[in-house]
């Protein structure tokens, strides 16, 4: 299982490396398997009961049942095993490819323990993870011991799995709106209040649903992947270290930690608080309700309220820092400063022809200025401020990424240019929107091809710089270029020669 949950999770920052979509994809997996862990709990008596009637004639739950149903199980693990492994594919682009180096054990824990974000993301995790686990297991004590009524149990599963229905598919919705920092704390209020809830509800079943329904409306395990993979890119630009399967395995770890603690926990209530054997509500005392709440109640409290601190300030990874990371990384690629792939260079010295992907204001990359670079643009390239929203092909040659948020593209040349066009300043934000690309990755492209088609007017009403970044990725093996245009230039001029080696 821990295998399988790992590299389920790890896939997410290897499939995109935007976070909206992230969250989109996010959302699905965990939407699934609460539909899964929930419709299970559902299914298991009817399945192992028929199973039994059918070998025994007897309507119970035999040994028969339940091979029957562990195999029924098991075919579906082993389907949906293959549709994962044949159904997805990895996004192979430049900041991925960036960061290919082996590492070591002690490579892993250090990249871990170096990315701050982690560490934080962790430990605010780990608090409501605490609450969560204990919480769920003493609910049925609650039911059987405190309010007398063992036999409305299943009410609680009940809530538990229409407010699951409810949460994962809303969670891209809302956070199209609503910053993720922002519903987790709307989550963690509730959790809280919850718990207010179950401390002073006592016997009273109508506040203690209304408790199970707060309790149940939280995007923390959502907003903790979502963090935890925005904080991969945040490593690498922060230590050179990206290591997307270690990072995503370590919200399944602190899940089986806090798992195993609160197996024991709920044990130690049980014991101290006078709830075992044939116990029953009538047999409990006002000093083991007491103990009861302040283990099963007042210290899950605690735990929530300090993982919402946590959240709210020591946590910096939100979706606009991750958008600026990965505009920093890309400029960094430019520079040649993020990769760090031995180039192995060609025997000749090869020069390849670049003709201008749009038409307009043909610029050198310092002049083109913004904020987080006012200094100009770093690199060897070339940039064109378009005259129109119509984006083609420099050269012969073959797509070697596409981001899902569409305004960049990477592309190799047949002679091996390695090069990225980039689509306005800071439209990473736009997430896509105004963006339609007309290539996929390894598609074999000659120059003048339509690559792509952009909104400049959404692009300017947004806030953002429309201009057309062209720069090379392996600055390196650049050893000269010319530039080859005048004031205005048309698309599939000549812009630029560059030899290389």
């Amino acid at each position: 299982y821990s295998l399988t949950d790992v590299s389920y999770w790890g896939m997410v920052p290897a499939i995109s490396e935007d976070s909206h979509a992230r969250g989109i994809l996010t959302a699905l997996g965990n939407f699934a398997g609460t539909t899964g862990w929930n419709g299970l709990a559902i299914v298991v008596v009817p399945i192992t009961t028929y199973f039994t009637f059918i070998a025994t004639g007897k309507h119970t739950q035999g040994p028969q049942g339940w091979l029957a149903f562990a195999v029924i199980v098991g075919i579906v693990a082993v389907i949906s095993a293959l549709f994962v492994a044949f159904g997805t594919s990895e996004k192979h682009n430049a900041i991925r490819e960036a960061a290919k180096q082996k590492t070591t054990i002690k490579g892993v824990f250090m990249g871990i323990i170096k990315n701050d974000q982690i560490m934080w993301v962790s430990l605010g995790y780990l608090l409501f993870s605490l609450a969560n686990v204990i919480t769920n297991g003493v609910l049925f004590y609650l039911f059987k011991f405190v309010i007398g009524k063992p036999g409305e149990f299943w009410i609680a599963g009940a809530v538990a799995t229409a407010i699951g229905f409810v949460t994962s598919p809303l969670y891209p919705i809302l956070n199209r709106f609503i910053p993720r920092k922002v519903l987790f704390a709307l989550g963690q209020c509730s959790m809280i209040l919850a718990y207010i809830i179950f401390i002073v509800a006592q016997t009273n079943l109508t506040l203690l649903i209304i408790g199970l329904v707060l309790f149940n409306i939280n995007f923390a395990q959502l907003v903790t992947v979502l963090s935890m993979t925005d904080a991969i890119e945040y490593g690498q630009l922060k230590n050179g270290n990206r290591n997307e399967a270690v990072v995503l395995a370590v919200r399944p770890m602190i899940d089986k930690m806090t798992g195993a603690f609160s197996n024991g926990v709920v044990g130690a209530i049980a014991l101290v608080a006078g709830m075992t054997g044939s116990a029953t509500a009538a047999d409990m005392t006002a000093s083991n309700i007491h103990t009861f709440e302040l283990a099963a109640f007042y210290l899950p409290l605690a735990c929530a309220i300090l993982s919402l601190l946590v959240f709210t300030f020591k946590v910096t990874i939100t979706e606009k820092k991750h958008a600026e990371i990965v505009e920093e990384l890309q400029a960094k690629l430019a520079t040649g400063e993020a990769a760090d792939v031995a180039v192995t260079p060609a025997s000749d010295i090869l020069t390849t022809e670049i003709l201008a992907p749009v038409s307009g204001q043909p610029l050198a990359l310092a002049d083109v200025k913004s904020a987080a670079q006012p200094q100009g643009l770093p690199g060897v390239g070339f940039a064109i401020r378009p005259s129109d929203g119509r984006l083609y092909a420099p050269f012969d040659g073959t797509i070697r990424f596409t981001f899902s948020t569409k305004h960049v593209l990477g592309i190799v040349s047949a002679d091996g240019l390695e090069t990225i066009i980039h689509v306005g300043i800071g439209t990473v934000n736009l997430r896509g929107a105004g963006f339609t690309t007309y290539c996929q990755d390894g598609q074999v492209v000659h120059a003048g091809d339509l690559l792509m088609t952009f909104d400049r007017d959404l692009i300017k009403q947004s806030g953002y710089d429309d201009v057309v970044v062209t720069f090379f990725t392996q600055p390196g093996r650049v050893t000269a270029h010319t530039e080859d245009w005048s004031t205005e230039v048309q698309h599939g001029q000549s812009a630029m020669k560059v030899t290389f080696k």
